[in-house]
């Protein structure tokens, strides 16, 4: 079992150490009092983890990656939607937290739009353009977003 020693924590290895020199009467009760410990050591832990305040601040730079700047989004814009390419693991509740994480705004709703991937041919060479999501987000009216 040397070989897989590096897998062992410090305290593991010392306590190894310590239980092969002493007697087994001793090492018995010191191992009833340290998983005590461990345990206050693991509550206290997962009170951090579950802590309200991380889980409601948290938005993402990732979900929105540029504003979808056309004639249309111009369109949509004077009546407060705003277009944005979206990365496409993310839905709609996450792209929700994001946008009013970035802008300051009250998001009303979010629709998706899906674009698919699109045959282009340069001379003899012929690929794919990619494909990508696309998010229109309908703000609260009188709010607004400075895109440019």
């Amino acid at each position: 079992m040397a070989i897989l020693d590096f897998l062992k924590s410090k305290e593991q290895k010392e306590e190894s150490k310590k239980a092969a020199k002493k007697p087994a009467k001793v090492s018995a009760v010191k191992k009833e009092a340290k998983p005590v410990e461990k345990k206050e050591e693991k509550t206290e832990s997962s009170a951090k983890v579950a802590s309200p305040k991380i889980a409601n601040s948290k938005f993402s730079y990732e979900a929105i990656k540029e504003p979808h700047i056309s004639e249309k989004a111009s369109y949509l814009a004077e009546k407060d939607q705003y277009t944005f390419d979206v990365s496409s693991r993310y839905n709609k509740n996450e792209i929700k937290i994001a946008v009013e994480g970035l802008y300051g705004v009250n998001v009303l709703s979010v629709n998706i739009i899906k674009i698919p991937s699109k045959k282009r041919r340069l001379g003899k060479t012929e690929g794919f353009r990619k494909a990508y999501k696309k998010a229109v987000v309908k703000i609260k009216e009188g709010q607004k977003i400075e895109i440019l």
